[in-house]
């Protein structure tokens, strides 16, 4: 969670600095993946307290809870985006990004691993919907480090904002399989 929260504030930080919604998109993953991780030291910290029957009522919450963290996010950038694109708001290029994007790229994955595996061993459905969250920042990582290049390197503002939209895709797509999985 720790680097989950400094990410979250550099690269809303820079983000807003440049004007990019790639970068604030990325940021506010960051906070919604520390907000799940917060839900998820909650639920874990009632395994062993509550029945079965309690136990399946917060594992479905927390799944749910999680769910609607994408599907919200996914909405917010998708707002920005098609506001960016449509008015031509021109990003400023941001090195900060570029930097915050490689070492996603580089520590994300590592956490994903983790907390998935944790997730297996303790038969916690909820731990493994956020190491799925943790790993789709990870993903997200290399289109934004693309769109940011592509903006610092040629000038192609156009990226960030197209870079939002591919974010959004993965965004609603995972925050509807989860909820799916909570229903089951």
């Amino acid at each position: 969670m720790g680097y989950n929260v400094l990410e979250a504030f550099a690269s809303l930080f820079f983000g807003s600095a440049a004007g990019s919604i790639a970068l604030v998109g990325f940021g506010l993953d960051s906070i919604l993946e520390s907000l799940s991780g917060l839900i998820l030291i909650w639920r874990l910290r009632r395994h062993k307290n509550v029945s079965e029957e309690d136990e399946t009522r917060i594992e479905t919450k927390a799944i749910r809870f999680v769910a609607l963290t994408f599907i919200l996010l996914g909405f917010y950038v998708l707002y920005e985006s098609m506001q960016k694109l449509i008015g031509a708001e021109v990003s400023a290029p941001s090195l900060p990004g570029i930097i915050i994007a490689l070492l996603s790229l580089i520590i994300m994955p590592v956490l994903w691993l983790r907390k998935r595996d944790l997730g297996r061993r303790i038969g916690s459905k909820a731990l493994v919907a956020d190491s799925e969250e943790t790993l789709t920042c990870a993903l997200l990582s290399l289109p934004l480090l693309l769109g940011l290049l592509a903006n610092y390197l040629f000038g192609f503002w156009q990226a960030d904002p197209l870079v939002g939209l591919v974010i959004v895709v993965f965004l609603i797509r995972e925050g509807l399989e989860w909820w799916r999985e909570a229903r089951e």
